[in-house]
């Protein structure tokens, strides 16, 4: 299968492809990917992180644009997890990052096919502070990525900014890089060895021990069955920031922003109708 693809507007570029890369062990990952209902395959990808590479996708059949939906995954899976997601995807007409961290705002960037910065470089410097990389060394080559360079493609700057990150510990598996198109990142993530499949099961004792397991003992009170009156408090901030997550992304056909809505609405719920049949003492 060819690696290029045609936009709408007569452009040749990658083929459809994504990533998500999580700051955390597989287990971990393990734990909270199935909350996004997805079928994924999941691999280390260097010291303490992870990848996800998804079986498939809207982008596949036409339907929701790949970095659409990688943004809404992203921001879902980062709300119920204590470590930061980093999307990485591309298609025939750009290429580009989303960050996702808990419930802050994500942060992104994006170039054109032909490597054309196309973000705010502020976007990058706010990249660097989330996770913690060095403040003059790694912001320098960051910033690099956001300067004109006739001879680096999108391909290249995707792969330079993954080339900063081998400093904090990153080390993709062999065949999972940036633009290479989603069937040929399957069959590069099915030949590790310590590949495994993320499926979702609809039981709610099933989300319950994987909330437990994501978030361990600190953030254990937050959590619905805890019965600390914080557990409250994340509930309606929870549903709160849900409803115009969900609302944008129905009027946007979003699929992967309704996901994030969803997801967190859903949290909501479940916190305030456990904490009103459960009252406290």
């Amino acid at each position: 299968m060819s690696t290029e693809a045609t936009s709408r507007t007569g452009r040749t570029g990658p083929a459809p492809g994504a990533l998500l890369i999580c700051r955390a062990e597989p287990d971990a990952v393990a734990s909270a990917a199935p909350l996004l209902r997805e079928r994924m395959l999941l691999t280390r990808a260097g010291e303490g992180w992870s990848v996800l590479v998804p079986e498939g996708g809207p982008w596949l059949r036409g339907g929701e644009p790949v970095d659409r939906v990688m943004t809404g995954w992203a921001t879902a899976l980062a709300v119920g997890a204590p470590w930061p997601v980093l999307a990485l995807w591309w298609d025939a007409d750009q290429g580009g990052y989303t960050l996702a961290s808990g419930f802050r705002r994500p942060v992104g960037y994006i170039w054109l096919t032909n490597g054309t910065p196309a973000g705010e470089d502020e976007a990058m410097r706010t990249f660097a502070a989330r996770l913690a990389l060095d403040p003059v060394l790694d912001v320098q080559s960051l910033d690099h990525l956001t300067k004109p360079d006739p001879a680096s493609d999108v391909r290249t700057r995707l792969r330079g900014l993954l080339a900063v990150l081998t400093r904090v510990g990153l080390d993709l598996p062999a065949g999972l890089a940036p633009g290479e198109p989603t069937d040929r990142l399957r069959a590069a993530a099915r030949t590790r060895p310590d590949a495994r499949p993320v499926e979702w099961e609809n039981r709610q004792d099933t989300v319950r021990g994987e909330l437990e397991a994501v978030v361990g003992h600190r953030l254990t009170p937050w959590l619905p069955w805890s019965g600390d009156p914080r557990a409250r408090t994340l509930a309606l901030a929870q549903m709160a920031a849900g409803l115009p997550l969900a609302v944008w992304g129905l009027r946007h056909r979003s699929g992967g922003w309704l996901t994030a809505g969803a997801l967190l609405l859903a949290h909501g719920t479940l916190g305030l109708s456990y904490d009103l049949t459960h009252p406290r003492d």
